[in-house]
């Protein structure tokens, strides 16, 4: 059996798991006031070029959102968030549980536009009833995109403008921010991610952790964020779990280099599935590839490969998403291309 089915099924990088065997019995402080998060923190503000920045690790990315989101809110007020956004849809309401409901905008191939965004801020604030309405209160987007698009540089300087014009803060989901940053069809490197968002994270479950997201504040975090997360649960104990993980992931730029595995073999899967004129639901430049199959088709790949169902797409057909990873061997793209 073959396995695309998510970028999250295997473990840890050798690197990392090294990494936390050599430092496993060391006696050290608990929730993330050791030296591994603190020499993290500094080489990810570091590599982001804000040393005057905050971060915090936390475990997974529905959690981060949920505490993220949560704690910046206020009560009134809810995010703006893409109708396909992580947040809108696969996370069973974990932002309602928090108290704010998420703003769904339209998108484009899961990415949302700096014009329509200011037309909604507008139309709300003209709106006579708007008090009695929930106000946006931030912007939630994601880099890659539940589609595994990306946004440039100009569309991030753009919607972080409109933010800005509104003083409300851009968030940007980094679930599988390495291969975004491994992309060779883009130009946003991670000072730009740390320029126009307000708060973002670095994935790590996704791209080489065991598990763990880093939450980058580029100016500073808001007062009593640590207790915030703690009061929603979600800080860890053992926080140099999270810490040495990063440690070794931010150095020598581990991050960026187990990425680029993820781009090269799905590019390598895209040609192949072009080759042989399969029709795929967008061009995704990152590590998510979406097929539409004949459902028949579909029944008979499910004997041989592991993949994921996206959407149907008419009475017979489907869309399937193939996902690669830092760890997908290009021996098996090639046995997965001999079998479609």
């Amino acid at each position: 059996m073959l396995f695309f089915e998510n970028d999250y099924g295997e473990g840890a990088h050798p690197v990392v798991l090294a990494h936390l065997a050599e430092t496993n019995m060391e006696h050290l402080s608990g929730y993330g006031v050791d030296p591994y998060c603190a020499s993290a923190k500094e080489k990810i503000l570091n590599a982001c070029g804000c040393p005057e920045g905050d971060v915090f690790f936390l475990v997974g990315g529905t959690q981060t959102n949920a505490v993220v989101i949560g704690s910046l809110l206020r009560r009134h007020e809810g995010v703006v968030a893409a109708n396909s956004g992580h947040v809108s849809v696969h996370e069973a309401g974990a932002i309602e549980y928090t108290g704010h409901k998420v703003l769904e905008i339209g998108q484009e191939n899961g990415k949302i536009n700096a014009g329509e965004l200011r037309a909604y801020m507008e139309r709300f604030y003209r709106d006579g009833n708007h008090e009695h309405m929930v106000f946006p209160g931030m912007v939630y987007i994601s880099h890659p995109t539940e589609y595994g698009t990306l946004y440039t540089k100009a569309e991030l300087e753009a919607i972080s403008g409109v933010c800005r014009a509104w003083k409300i803060p851009l968030y940007v989901d980094g679930a599988r921010l390495g291969y975004g940053l491994a992309s060779e069809e883009t130009d946003v490197t991670l000072e730009d991610m740390a320029r126009y968002a307000d708060v973002f994270y670095i994935g790590g479950t996704k791209v080489g952790a065991l598990c763990g997201e880093a939450v980058v504040f580029p100016h500073g975090a808001p007062v009593y964020f640590m207790t915030m997360v703690k009061q929603q649960g979600a800080l860890l104990a053992k926080g140099r779990l999270l810490g040495v993980q990063f440690d070794a992931l931010f150095t020598d730029n581990l991050y960026l280099q187990i990425s680029k595995n993820a781009i090269q073999t799905a590019d390598r899967l895209k040609q192949a599935l072009k080759e042989k004129n399969y029709q795929l639901l967008l061009d995704s430049p990152t590590n998510q590839i979406f097929v539409i199959l004949e459902d028949e088709k579909q029944e008979e790949l499910k004997k041989h490969v592991r993949y994921s169902f996206w959407e149907k797409f008419d009475d017979t057909h489907t869309v399937i998403r193939l996902a690669t990873s830092w760890a997908t061997a290009m021996e098996d793209v090639e046995k997965l291309i001999e079998t479609l």
